[in-house]
């Protein structure tokens, strides 16, 4: 039987995505975060280290790593005790009567990412400090909040209001996969900017100064790392674009300035960073931009560590930071965390045995109904056969990505699926009428599955751009499966189908 292109095509983007899903067998847990004035900190944990034993007591699970924890560090314990914490990385070594101050969590299995109701997350609950919001006021708040936490690329992340019994209304945010040292430094700062000259405010963060920030590209990026006594430091800079207003008052305020005696090729004061009254950096003024309405400036800054790979990371995660408060400028409040705590998965494990169950009775059903009708198990295979290539060709879209899968996107796979189902059956019906030769009856079956496609698609275009939470989730991967059938599966299934029938 020859092999035809289409079913080719199948197999070899069948085999890719085996690949990007790529189950991991690695052994341990993996840190989550480490408290930075921590004794853990100091020793040299950080955050995605994998942790393979703790006193040569093996870990594979957190379980073990709490038990192991518990039995070194007693309850309440005077002296300090010697800890040698294992890691892919070689060995750290703590000296504490405290349990280390890091939150580790399992190895996931694939590279597939759940969101906040299968995997659990952080959740904060928030309000505005020294005043109290109006539901208006919490709407401001919230849009705005959720703006900052979208540009700064958090994939599976809700922002809702609450209101208690009181009447005081509170910000709920809830960010799958974090914990709550990494919700807390996502919205805790206000993130108010201001780039200053001596006392005067040249420009601040959002719309009204900034017109354009670079984020990627030759404008945009690490340029430099470099030695210094107890690690290395990595340099960033990036590119803007200031409003005509802004640019007035740079050289309105430039324009008063003298050449530096020390540098005369720079004006005597510096370009202040200020962010949340902290200051980031200082910026040289080149006196030849005295008196200049100069609309390009360039932002630059810095992050260290221990190693080089450490320093480049918080240098890229200090400059996306700012990059994003720049954009959407400072929260109109100051914020104040009143709770924040870790939430367990609602589903779990749980609801993926239900589905693994779920799926294996469908699968059994739909193989006995299309035997039934067909008496072919050539057929019937090819219809199972086709499902799970779907789903699995769905779910490695999904992991390349970085989309969290949450229940409502489960749920759009298995729709898809349903569709699949649904085409192969009109694909096997037009097949099996004798009218017209086999490739037309089959073209006509394609044409019938294109107009089903677009329908749906069309359906759900709308239902992504609008929705939020659960309607984002089912109508993006309810779109990548049938966009999977269309594409790549209903024509290999079809020329399957040819070659059953032929023999």
């Amino acid at each position: 039987m020859k092999i035809h292109i289409r079913i080719w095509i199948l197999v070899l983007v069948l085999a890719a995505s085996l690949l990007v899903i790529s189950p991991s067998f690695e052994k341990g847990v993996i840190i989550k975060s480490v408290d930075r004035n921590s004794t853990a900190y100091d020793a040299g944990l950080r955050p995605n280290i994998i942790i393979k034993s703790l006193n040569e007591q093996t870990i594979l699970s957190v379980d073990d790593y709490s038990s192991a924890v518990s039995n070194i560090i007693p309850l309440n314990a005077t002296n300090k005790t010697k800890i040698v914490i294992n890691t892919k990385e070689g060995d750290f070594i703590l000296f504490t009567n405290e349990i280390p101050e890091i939150t580790v969590s399992n190895i996931p299995k694939t590279k597939i990412k759940t969101g906040l109701d299968l995997s659990g997350g952080a959740r904060a609950l928030v309000k505005a400090q020294d005043i109290q919001l109006s539901s208006a006021e919490l709407d401001d708040l919230i849009a705005i909040t959720s703006n900052r936490l979208n540009e700064f690329g958090i994939a599976d992340v809700s922002v809702k209001p609450v209101t208690d019994l009181s009447g005081n209304n509170f910000m709920l945010v809830e960010v799958a996969g974090a914990t709550p040292t990494d919700i807390e430094d996502l919205v805790s700062q206000q993130g108010k900017f201001e780039a200053k000259i001596g006392n005067e405010t040249i420009f601040i963060g959002g719309e009204r100064d900034i017109t354009y920030v670079a984020r990627i590209g030759q404008d945009a990026g690490v340029y430099s790392c470099n030695l210094i006594t107890d690690g290395e430091i990595c340099s960033f800079r990036f590119a803007i674009s200031l409003s005509e207003e802004a640019a007035q008052k740079h050289a309105q305020v430039t324009n008063q300035l003298s050449s530096d005696q020390e540098n005369p090729q720079y004006l005597e004061k510096k370009l202040d960073l200020y962010l949340d009254d902290k200051l980031v950096d200082s910026l040289y003024i080149g006196k030849d931009l005295k008196g200049s309405t100069t609309t390009q400036i360039a932002i630059s800054g810095s992050g260290s560590g221990i190693t080089r790979q450490e320093a480049f990371d918080n240098a890229e995660l200090n400059m996306k930071q700012l990059q994003t408060v720049l954009i959407t400028g400072s929260l109109p409040y100051k914020l104040e965390i009143v709770k924040i705590d870790t939430i367990s998965p609602v589903l779990g494990r749980e609801f993926t045995k239900n589905l693994m169950i779920f799926a294996l009775t469908v699968f059994a059903l739909i193989s006995l109904i299309i035997f039934f009708i067909y008496r072919k198990i050539k057929i019937t295979l090819a219809v199972i056969l086709t499902m799970i290539s779907e789903a699995l060709i769905t779910l490695a879209i999904s992991a390349l990505i970085n989309w969290n899968l949450d229940a409502p996107s489960i749920a759009g796979i298995i729709a898809g699926m349903g569709t699949g189902v649904n085409d192969q059956l009109v694909i096997l019906s037009e097949a099996t009428n004798k009218r017209g030769t086999l490739k037309e009856r089959i073209k006509s079956a394609l044409f019938i599955i294109l107009g089903a496609f677009l329908t749906i698609v069309a359906a759900m275009i709308p239902l992504f751009l609008a929705g939020a939470g659960m309607l984002k989730g089912f109508a993006l991967t309810t779109i990548l499966g049938v966009s999977v059938g269309i594409l790549i599966t209903r024509p290999a299934f079809s020329e399957i189908v040819r070659n059953i029938m032929k023999e």
